[in-house]
């Protein structure tokens, strides 16, 4: 196994994207997540954790120093490890908030994430050294508008894509939209399909979720890893998953061979998006997209 890249949070690199409203870049770092902190005269919300205890309490100095006495809050936009498990951190300080479908998604596949990256080699284990699966202090049913003072963001899930409790975080006044693993630039999407294990994504959930965050017409969108952009953040990938999907069933309405299938579309996607990193993705697509052939959204 390659040793990963030390999945290290840096907040001397955030940026204000908006008035009040900074990003800290991941830096096209593996394991590393865009990470957001929002305010509002009252209070102020953090958009994911990074991944372990160190990696989290740096974000939750850097949110602490920007609230100046603000009551904090934080929500994650999924429950993989990178994304939400520092959160036991924030304890006694944030409120930490997510949706149903994420809570579920914590409790029932948490643990067994957790035992998966701590196996990604000695780098991840360190970083995941004390931590334990994060419960959330409140659980929301729907879409939760959360008013920090002047300024209302609205915690949407969006159905299953990308996970099974997938949450977008919006900034209306500001037209910013935090996509977590929704969205990513530069890389192939991340099908997270682990069977029998983990077979929640899908990606005829994901295309239909990205269709109506498209029909949105977000100005900002904030990806879960790569460069922040505008709308062709959502309609790049879109439009990957709809190569991804013809590709498959097109191949898989011939009855083809499933090894000459994948060999055959990781090669046309490869072909077409020679620049993009994550080539290790488009295996577990093709695998979901064929145990949903036929599905319809």
């Amino acid at each position: 196994m390659t040793e990963l890249t030390d999945p290290a949070v840096r907040v001397s690199g955030a940026r204000e994207i908006a008035p009040d409203l900074l990003v800290i870049p991941n830096d096209h770092v593996d394991l590393v997540p865009n990470i957001g902190v929002v305010g509002g005269t009252e209070a102020v919300l953090v958009v994911d954790t990074g991944i372990g205890t160190a990696n989290a309490a740096q974000v939750l100095a850097f949110a602490r120093e920007v609230a100046k006495g603000r009551r904090l809050y934080l929500t994650t936009t999924h429950f993989h490890p990178e994304h939400a498990f520092g959160a036991q951190v924030f304890a006694g300080e944030a409120t930490y908030l997510v949706n149903r479908g994420q809570a579920e998604d914590l409790a029932t596949r948490g643990p067994g994430y957790l035992a998966m990256f701590r196996g990604l080699g000695e780098t991840i284990a360190r970083r995941l050294d004390g931590v334990h699966v994060p419960a959330p202090d409140e659980v929301h049913d729907g879409s939760r508008d959360l008013d920090l003072g002047g300024r209302i963001v609205r915690l949407r899930p969006t159905g299953r894509g990308h996970t099974a409790g997938d949450q977008v975080v919006e900034v209306p006044d500001a037209g910013v939209l935090f996509t977590g693993d929704l969205a990513e630039t530069g890389q192939f999407a991340i099908f997270p399909w682990f069977p029998p294990h983990d077979t929640d994504v899908s990606g005829v959930g994901w295309l239909a979720v990205l269709d109506r965050l498209v029909a949105a017409a977000p100005r900002v969108v904030v990806p879960g890893h790569g460069d922040i952009g505008g709308l062709p953040v959502l309609t790049d990938v879109r439009d990957y998953l709809r190569e991804l999907r013809d590709e498959t069933w097109r191949r898989r309405d011939s009855a083809m061979d499933s090894d000459q299938l994948v060999a055959e579309v990781r090669a046309v996607l490869v072909e077409r998006h020679p620049e993009w990193a994550g080539r290790e993705w488009i295996e577990p697509g093709i695998g979901c997209l064929c145990a949903e052939h036929g599905v319809t959204a």
